[in-house]
């Protein structure tokens, strides 16, 4: 007999991770192409000393790192399995069966996947023309069922950003009872026009306290093989994610890593400027190339190709380079070193012409 699981499980996709293949190039799964500093591996190679023990479960050394970083106080810290696992906590603490969890769509792949898991209804939300967030949609698309919104800023995988102004604007008019993630995995990465705003979660989240901030040490901080992401919020939203919290995920090698790393902040996210300079480089060449996209504040691009999309990322896999694909809508593209990024351009200048239909 065929052990029982659940039904529901055969509509639940899994999530795929990106591709990769022994000497391709990797653009697709939004990594760091420069491994930790040494200091960082230097912490990483002491914890290793003490793994026959548990690691300590309410990550108390990093909460206190970031609590003085962020000036946040220490009971409004929650560590978690890299953000996505928070993510899937906050569902958890939310909702019921049948209840709702909002998001623009395309967003983050994990949010319908987490929210089917928790038995909740995903809501999806039609992105705009322009490949963003439509706020005005996404309050309309509140219901009484409705116990979470997931504001993905910048966006994976379109790379949009929404602005302070009218982020706050659609904060105060989400219904206080609702909580809205903030999903910064790519704040780092962001730079402002001249004279515009920041919209940075940790001060729109002063106030509100239905607002949680989520951001990564996977992305910018290039530790994403160790899982471990934090979470902002109020200390209520804190002590219910940690009662879903499954003990132990956030290993010591990660929690001292992500000391270390803080402690280094400053020299790691200097590195983000290469990433952006890059960001601008392969999208101007792209442009000059006949390529319509939308800008992006992260560090990927989003080459909205529809139905050529799979035909064009299978064609450059073909070439040595990997790229991500979303059947269907678009291709999103991984900033990576200069020598990567010209790879992937003399295919997208050349051969990807026509699959893009340039040519």
């Amino acid at each position: 007999m065929t052990p029982r699981t659940r039904p529901d499980l055969e509509s639940i996709p899994a999530y795929v991770p990106g591709r990769s293949f022994p000497g391709a190039v990797k653009l697709a799964s939004n990594e760091t192409t420069v491994g930790p500093l040494p200091s960082v591996q230097k912490a990483i190679a002491e914890a290793a000393a003490g793994l026959n023990r548990y690691p300590d479960n309410g990550a108390t050394e990093l909460v206190a790192a970031l609590s003085h970083r962020l000036g946040v106080p220490p009971e409004q810290v929650a560590v978690g399995c890299g953000s996505v696992g928070l993510c899937q906590e906050l569902v958890q603490i939310t909702c019921d069966a049948d209840d709702e969890v909002v998001f623009s769509w395309r967003s983050f792949e994990a949010y319908p996947i987490i929210t089917a898991v928790a038995g909740a209804t995903a809501v999806r939300v039609p992105n705009t023309p322009d490949h963003g967030h439509d706020l005005k949609a996404m309050l309309a698309a509140i219901t009484d069922r409705t116990r979470l919104i997931f504001v993905c800023n910048p966006n994976n995988p379109t790379g949009s950003l929404l602005g302070k102004v009218e982020l706050e604007q659609f904060l105060d008019a989400v219904p206080d009872h609702i909580v809205v993630a903030l999903d910064e995995a790519y704040f780092e990465y962001v730079r402002p026009e001249p004279g515009e705003d920041l919209a940075d979660g940790l001060e729109l989240a002063e106030g509100r306290p239905n607002v949680v901030v989520l951001r990564t040490f996977s992305k910018a901080y290039g530790l994403a093989g160790l899982r471990v992401g934090y979470a902002v919020a109020d200390p209520s939203l804190v002590t219910a994610l940690s009662k879903v919290h499954t003990p132990f995920s956030v290993n010591s090698l990660a929690q001292r890593a992500a000391v270390a790393s803080l402690e280094a902040a400053n020299e790691l996210l200097t590195r983000t400027d290469g990433v952006v300079a890059e960001r601008q480089r392969v999208r101007n060449a792209l442009v000059d190339a006949g390529y319509e996209m939308p800008p992006s504040a992260a560090n990927f691009l989003w080459l909205p190709l529809g139905e050529r999309s799979a035909a064009y990322a299978e064609a450059a896999a073909e070439a040595g380079v990997i790229l991500r694909n979303f059947t269907g809508e678009g291709t999103r593209v991984t900033i990576g070193d200069p020598h990567e990024n010209d790879l992937f351009l003399h295919f997208a200048t050349g051969q990807g012409r026509a699959l893009a239909g340039l040519a």
